[in-house]
């Protein structure tokens, strides 16, 4: 099977270059295309990243060579892909919202779909905010969004915020299972990369715990209420619940998301065994498409008392599984646990990769 020609958007930062590291050798998707700012344009990508490659996992020594374009042309990108060099785009753009709001749209209304991780479109109405076991069917909003754009082949679908896959998909598995959930208390333990690079100053992190990250408390108690709404005349509609409470800190923890969460029932209220069981069992439509990035085991249950651990889990599954602990009773709500997943690979390329994967799947990249 040929590959799938891609770019990356942002491809000299670090969301961009876990891109440049994941898809290396990716049996469905081959980099043919990248593009940063204006500084980096021009450059070799190995000249680009030259002293900037901020990651332990190495680079793909195959980009080398490839010279990174002026992100802000949309022309070069649109003639790659009347020339079938390029199908679609990964954004990982680190610039204010406006701009990245207009730039993904161009990109879109010039024929290339974007996979992005930007926040910018994220609560337009008829994008959808993808998590791949969760809500898969909202890329059925894709045709109206382009309807209503006039596009023909492009159109934007997002992923969330990257601490909610911590507890987003365990979430998911109680409602699928018939339990509603009215309320909850999330406290996010956030590791620094991410800040980005450089990130957050050593002295400001190191033996401290920074109880302040601008807007992620927002996102953690609204995004959720998009990704569990509904498809509704042409946009997608957020759900009424559950109504969440967020505290989010920085901790001094390289990668790694950690939240802990207190969760009340409706009427119907699971035992301890029943949620473990659900979470042990629960599958979604990935495992059933094949899709590369999918984990085998979404939701990893740990029995131990001091589990999950960032240092010690965050890797499982080729790090896109979230790993589960501390399922014990509540004395404000019902029950209360520990979630953690990997923040710059589940949550961010990877879980781009996988909504790119999906996509693929369902017949929306070509």
């Amino acid at each position: 099977m040929a590959k799938i020609p891609v770019g990356i958007l942002g491809a000299t930062g670090m969301v961009g270059q876990n891109y440049i590291s994941l898809l290396k050798n990716h049996p469905w998707f081959e980099i043919t295309y990248l593009a940063a700012s204006p500084r980096s344009a021009g450059k070799s990508y190995k000249d680009a990243t030259a002293g900037r490659w901020h990651l332990r996992r190495s680079s793909d020594a195959a980009l080398d060579t490839i010279i990174v374009e002026d992100a802000n042309d949309i022309s070069r990108a649109a003639a790659a892909a009347k020339a079938g060099t390029l199908t679609f785009v990964f954004s990982a753009l680190e610039m204010e919202k406006a701009d990245v709001l207009k730039l993904e749209e161009s990109y879109a209304a010039a024929g290339i779909p974007v996979v992005s991780n930007a926040s910018a479109n994220r609560w337009t109405p008829d994008v959808p905010m993808l998590i791949a076991e969760v809500n898969p069917g909202h890329t059925a909003v894709i045709p109206f969004q382009q309807k209503a754009r006039g596009w023909d082949k492009g159109f934007i679908a997002v992923k969330p915020n990257c601490s909610l896959q911590s507890y987003m998909t365990p979430l998911w598995a109680l409602i699928q299972a018939g339990y509603q959930i009215k309320r909850m208390i999330v406290t996010t333990m956030q590791a620094v990369s991410g800040a980005g690079y450089p990130g957050v100053p050593s002295l400001d992190v190191i033996d401290n715990v920074v109880p302040y990250i601008g807007g992620e408390e927002e996102k953690s108690e609204q995004e959720p209420l998009k990704i569990l709404g509904r498809l509704e005349d042409g946009i997608i509609q957020s759900a009424d619940e559950p109504c969440i409470s967020a505290h989010c800190n920085r901790v001094p923890v390289i990668d790694g998301h950690t939240a802990t969460i207190s969760m009340e029932f409706g009427e119907k209220k699971p035992s301890i065994e029943q949620i473990t069981t659900i979470w042990r069992q629960f599958r979604a439509v990935p495992q059933e498409l094949g899709l590369p990035f999918a984990p085998e085991q979404p939701i990893i249950v740990r029995e131990e008392a001091n589990r999950p651990q960032p240092g010690k889990d965050r890797d499982a599954c080729k790090a896109m599984a979230v790993s589960v602990g501390r399922v014990r009773p509540c004395p404000v709500f019902d029950i209360r646990f520990v979630g953690l997943s990997h923040n710059t690979v589940r949550g961010a390329a990877g879980g781009g990769i996988l909504n790119a994967e999906l996509l693929k799947a369902q017949g929306f990249l070509r």
